[in-house]
């Protein structure tokens, strides 16, 4: 075949050849693509061409931080998009391009075309770090933050607040606090004690509602004692025939405490102040000063002066508070009530402008709590803006509820909506067929004779496969979603940045080891599987996935059912003697911080087969100054943690990849080295690129290291398929048309047993 374009339109014409008739999608593209897009343009007139807005340009002019060109044209875009009906958009854009910024201009942009006050849903350790790049950026924007014990508060304050914002509004939510609910007690009034002639009681004291005077009856209408009352009300929430409710919120978990044991523990907070620092500052200030100071104004706290005039802090205690404060909210008040609830039943449809929902993949999940209370809110903001660098993650399902969640309207009218019986099962699976992958396997078996007649037995079972068709991307992807790569930002802006994968072969000892290990288990999941039974298949991938990370002890396979011993293997490696992976690792550690690079490790074994105490002890051992960030320091102290690692003087820091994948800029770390990379894609492809990013002056190499010849290098093989699978709803171009769907695909624990087993 021979493609013509003529006048736009694309004329194929048989050609006799002994060559293939095909050649692959990009070289076709790079051909053929100015007619397919005169023609596409024709047939669907793009809403932003680029053509400059003279007001939306003065307005980004006029804020403290300017866009580069790319990140100008993303921002014109999306609120053209938005502003013409449109219910929501994406901004699908990879790691370190800006994401933040862009999503803040286009919220201003908003503000001004009469779309006023706008929510952010940003994940719990990225708070405070939005509050900060709202205020670099619009110097007159009025941040609020509903993420502390002081959320209801501050609601019940925005339901007064019904004009019109003069200046820009932002209110940041917590996508953990959103969905928390709360819990109650009963709450009535009591009245005089009053004889009932009919029933012969005499009462010192009933129960009755606070607002009618009505009492609260049992169900032969006798007024309750408190303490009936009490008792009664505790097995429902009920409200009095006047609509007065009768119960009242409490703080989960919540212990009467005193106002000054409330100011001593946001005292302790602070950085540099400890109880008895506390005790001696409420002993000389009161607890009423600094309790006012704390609440409106933290930094008069920071300064804060003796009888003689002298600071009570020294200049190091201020500045670890003042770096503190970035994420750091001091509040006193009532927590627990669900900020979605309050939302929902007593602000009115669209209060709130707009919706920025950061990490926008997070929200996804058909059955997770804040993937609902994103929804809702979403309902209520008049629009709605995802932020995401991984749309996708191989999978079709991956976005139908995001884009039900997002575009309600438009999936009911393509067809996908609740059943009868309020379930999207059918809904979801229909979806996957249209516009997915689904593998539908037939079996069929002798089942020998019946009563009757002989008969064979068929059964058809169906699983999905990575892919979404070229259909579900132009209907649902292009027309509400805009592209960035950090490539389009221009050469200048970031450095260099390569990928490589490390083979590391193993000593003899352990390949014999590996083997042997291998040989076992495949065997006992081969007998399994024949025997209808898939329960070994995660163990088995597993323990050869972990056992060469985790040689140096003992390792004992056990069947998840019978508790029967499948393998075992002893140890290898003592406590101070390293791996063949363990000493590469070491090898690029050194050499990077002989380059004056500090070194980013990532090991996913931070749990029971905990890897990092090891290497932080070998690191020890050979004189190279490192650090474990773990999980139980908090999401939103982690940016600071490690700053204060970086001025200790570290040469590398180790972490598990899923504590650092969003949000934090590691641009003190420019090389990355992965010792493991699970099977998240999502996670993978966000903590590769943590020190990419805007800002960053060095090159950055990334390293992936794998065991020869293991199923190690099988997993990354198949997460490099799954990407490439990914990357088709990211704006990448797949080198064949059938690559975007992948029929052969499995997910890839599937897909490597797959391998293993044959």
């Amino acid at each position: 075949m021979n493609a013509i374009v003529d006048d736009g339109v694309v004329v194929l014409e048989e050609v006799h050849s002994d060559e293939a008739a095909s050649i692959p999608l990009s070289e076709f593209i790079s051909k053929f693509g100015s007619g397919l897009l005169q023609a596409v343009r024709r047939q669907n007139p793009p809403i932003f061409d680029e053509a400059s807005n003279p007001i939306w340009d003065g307005i980004i002019n006029s804020l403290s931080r300017t866009p580069f060109p790319a990140q100008r044209r993303v921002v014109h875009a999306l609120t053209t998009l938005l502003t013409q009906h449109a219910p929501a958009g994406v901004i699908n854009a990879e790691m370190g391009t800006g994401k933040t910024l862009m999503g803040i201009l286009v919220a201003t942009l908003l503000h001004h075309a009469g779309f006023p006050r706008t929510l952010v849903l940003a994940p719990p350790h990225l708070v405070y770090k939005w509050r900060r790049e709202i205020r670099a950026t619009v110097p007159n924007a009025q941040v609020w933050i509903l993420n502390g014990p002081d959320t209801l508060r501050k609601l019940l304050q925005l339901r007064s607040m019904r004009s019109k914002p003069v200046v820009p509004q932002f209110f940041i939510l917590g996508r953990v606090r959103m969905r928390m609910g709360f819990d109650w007690r009963p709450a009535f009034a009591t009245r005089p004690a009053i004889y009932d002639s009919e029933l012969g009681r005499v009462y010192r004291s009933a129960a009755c509602c606070p607002r009618c005077g009505q009492f609260v009856c049992d169900e032969e209408g006798a007024p309750f004692t408190p303490a009936l009352a009490t008792s009664a009300l505790n097995e429902r929430r009920t409200a009095c025939a006047c609509g007065e409710r009768l119960w009242t919120l409490v703080p989960k978990r919540a212990t009467p405490t005193s106002y000054r044991d409330t100011v001593k523990k946001a005292l302790v907070q602070m950085p540099t102040v400890g109880p008895r620092t506390a005790d001696n500052l409420l002993s000389r200030f009161g607890e009423t000063l600094l309790g006012d100071m704390l609440q409106d104004n933290v930094y008069e706290f920071i300064n804060l002066m003796d009888d003689e005039g002298d600071l009570v802090f020294s200049d190091r205690q201020a500045k670890r508070m003042e770096r503190a404060l970035a994420y750091t909210e001091v509040s006193f008040g009532q927590g627990g009530f669900q900020p979605t609830e309050f939302i929902k039943r007593y602000l009115p449809q669209g209060y709130f402008g707009l919706l920025i929902a950061d990490e926008g993949h997070e929200y996804k999940n058909e059955g997770s709590a804040q993937g609902q209370a994103m929804g809702v809110l979403a309902r209520k903001c008049s629009k709605a803006l995802a932020l995401t660098g991984t749309l996708m993650g191989g999978y079709a399902d991956d976005l139908y509820h995001l884009l039900y969640r997002l575009h309600p309207q438009m999936m009911i009218e393509d067809g996908f909506n609740f059943n009868s019986k309020g379930s999207m099962a059918s809904a979801t699976m229909a979806f996957m067929r249209e516009h997915g992958v689904l593998i539908d396997i037939h079996k069929e078996s002798n089942s020998g004779s019946h009563r009757t007649a002989k008969g064979d037995k068929k059964t058809i079972s169906t699983v999905k496969g990575p892919g979404f068709g070229p259909k579900g991307i132009m209907r649902y992807v292009v027309p509400y979603t805009a592209f960035l790569k950090l490539s389009q930002l221009g050469q200048d802006v970031l450095p260099p940045y390569r990928e490589s994968m490390v083979e590391v072969a193993m000593s003899a000892d352990m390949e014999s080891a590996y083997k042997y290990l291998e040989r076992t288990l495949v065997e006992e999941l081969r007998r399994a599987l024949r025997a209808g039974d898939k329960s070994l298949m995660g163990v088995v991938l597993n323990a050869l996935l972990a056992w060469p990370e985790c040689c140096f002890r003992p390792e004992t396979v056990r069947h998840p059912h019978t508790k029967s011993v499948l393998a075992s293997l002893p140890s290898l490696f003592g406590n101070q003697e390293m791996s063949p992976k363990e000493d590469a690792l070491l090898e690029r550690v050194r050499r990077e911080t002989a380059r004056g690079r500090r070194t980013l490790v990532y090991t996913t074994y931070t749990g029971t087969r905990d890897t990092s105490a090891r290497l932080k002890a070998l690191f020890d051992q050979a004189g190279v100054r490192s650090a474990v960030l773990r999980s139980s320091v908090a999401a939103e102290k982690r940016e600071d943690w490690v700053m204060e690692q970086v001025d200790r003087g570290i040469d590398a820091l180790i972490c598990n990849p899923e504590l650092v994948k969003t949000g934090l800029d590691m641009l003190e770390f420019p090389t990355i080295l992965f010792m493991q990379t699970g099977y998240n894609v999502y996670t993978l492809q966000q903590a590769a690129r943590r020190s990419w990013r805007i800002g960053q002056t060095r090159d950055v190499d990334v390293d992936f290291l794998g065991y020869q010849g293991t199923a190690q290098m099988r997993c990354l093989q198949l997460m490099a398929q799954k990407i490439a699978v990914s990357q088709s709803t990211s704006g990448d171009m797949p080198d064949s048309g059938l690559d975007i769907l992948n029929q052969g695909g499995d997910s890839i624990e599937v897909a490597l047993a797959k391998q293993l087993v044959s």
